[in-house]
């Protein structure tokens, strides 16, 4: 028997509810067309409506409590825009003539730049209506917004940019053979900024789907398709589904793995991502993201670690760790630094006398108390550093913020992954130094 609530109890549970539950958009001119528009495409209404919820925007509500194992969404392949979908328009003929082959990738972006110049000529403008205007990813924010970015992160940013450039730039003398099928100058049709925001539709929003390789196409993987309505579904780290295109239905399936209940968001799992690479690759930061973590480059602990890592023993070490694989994925989590980077501290802080016992490290074995204590105080340095220099950049953030000088949705972005990596961090150096109390 379902146990009765008492008013205090009912009021919180009110609250929690309407906090968590959207408005309800289905009742706007986009997404009613885009309804007819997917109908006509034998799409059915499987219970979920677009609403607009406090801290992730547009998404996708239930209309009803929604079970385990139940179907959230199956759209047809009739909705799906692929490959497939670019070589049989009109820019078929071009794409089977031009040599090299263009990929996949420039396939389908070159299709949503023509179809979204076409306006309400185009058969997919109920989509495209509904695509975001712009982007959060890193190649999409100013270059003084990027350099407040993790270390990490940055680097990874500014090499997206540059890919995406020289993507474009090689992409130029494609572009420029369609000239036939436009009035206005392609230059004017097939810009940057156009061919920008093409490229991150299809990087945020497009669900994997392996096609049949088509001829005309090079030979990058084929695996990206954009699916309409289904792409309003956005993430969380919290739920699992189970999503697949099926043979047998001609259908793409989105199966929940968990219970959802009524008027409440319906969300799908991109992946087990940390935020560095939700931001990266679809330009948000999950809060309270089990999967968060805080990456600690290998090559700066060589200057922190100066007394301890003299003379060639200090070379030794590090091609010990370049060898073993242990220059990478080394971060600070909400348990505390993983063991990939506490298993290089240790050999990092390895007594002289103990070096020949490095292999031990490796494997995980204490080797003695005063390399596991200095370790741990390694550790502990490293994570006060990295809340300092979390902190200050988060001061000028907020000074930025009150200036006016940057896009202020772009600097609350950076501040939501630098306070979450604060929590992180202050998370860490809490079980750290309980950790080094306890060492004898």
């Amino acid at each position: 028997m379902q146990q009765r609530r008492g008013r205090t109890g009912r009021v919180r549970w009110r609250r929690r509810s309407s906090d968590s539950r959207g408005v309800n958009e289905s009742h706007r001119p986009e997404f009613i067309e885009l309804r007819r528009w997917l109908k006509g495409r034998k799409f059915e209404d499987t219970g979920l409506v677009p609403a607009c919820f406090p801290g992730t925007g547009r998404g996708l509500m239930s209309k009803t409590a929604l079970q385990e194992g139940q179907m959230i969404i199956s759209l047809p392949e009739s909705c799906l825009l692929t490959t497939n979908t670019v070589i049989r328009s009109s820019l078929g003929p071009y794409m089977k003539k031009w040599k090299p082959p263009p990929s996949p990738l420039l396939a389908l972006c070159t299709f949503l730049i023509s179809e979204r110049h076409a306006g309400g000529q185009s058969l997919w403008k109920s989509y495209l209506d509904i695509l975001p205007k712009s982007y959060t990813c890193p190649v999409c924010l100013e270059p003084d917004v990027v350099d407040l970015l993790p270390q990490p992160l940055k680097a990874k940013a500014e090499e997206q940019r540059a890919d995406v450039q020289d993507f474009f730039a090689s992409s130029r003398a494609f572009f420029s053979t369609l000239q036939p099928l436009f009035v206005e100058p392609v230059d004017g049709i097939f810009s940057y900024s156009a061919f920008l925001w093409a490229w991150c539709t299809v990087n945020t929003r497009a669900v994997y789907l392996r096609s049949t390789r088509q001829e005309c196409l090079s030979a990058e993987p084929d695996t990206c398709a954009l699916a309409p309505y289904l792409d309003l579904l956005n993430h969380s780290p919290h739920v699992q589904v189970k999503a697949a295109f099926s043979e047998k239905t001609g259908c793409y399936e989105i199966r929940t793995a968990s219970r959802c209940r009524k008027h409440e968001q319906v969300f799908i799992c991109y992946g087990p991502y940390d935020n560095q690479r939700l931001l990266l690759e679809y330009g948000f930061v999950s809060v309270c993201n089990p999967h968060a973590c805080v990456p600690v480059n290998i090559e700066p602990l060589r200057e922190m670690l100066p007394t301890l890592m003299g003379g060639e023993q200090a070379h030794k070490k590090m091609s010990i760790l370049k060898d073993r694989g242990f220059t990478e994925n080394l971060t600070f989590g909400w348990d505390g630094p993983s063991w990939r980077l506490f298993t290089a501290l240790k050999l990092l802080c390895l007594e002289a006398e103990k070096f020949m016992s490095w292999k031990k490290v490796l494997l995980g074995e204490v080797i003695s108390d005063t390399n596991e204590k200095t370790s741990l105080g390694m550790a502990q340095r490293i994570c006060s550093d990295f809340i300092e220099e979390t902190q200050a950049v988060l001061r000028k953030v907020s000074d930025l913020k009150e200036g006016k000088t940057l896009p202020t949705h772009q600097l609350s972005l950076v501040e939501a992954l630098r306070m979450e990596e604060l929590r992180i961090l202050q998370a860490s150096a809490v079980i750290v130094s309980s950790s080094r109390a306890r060492c004898p």
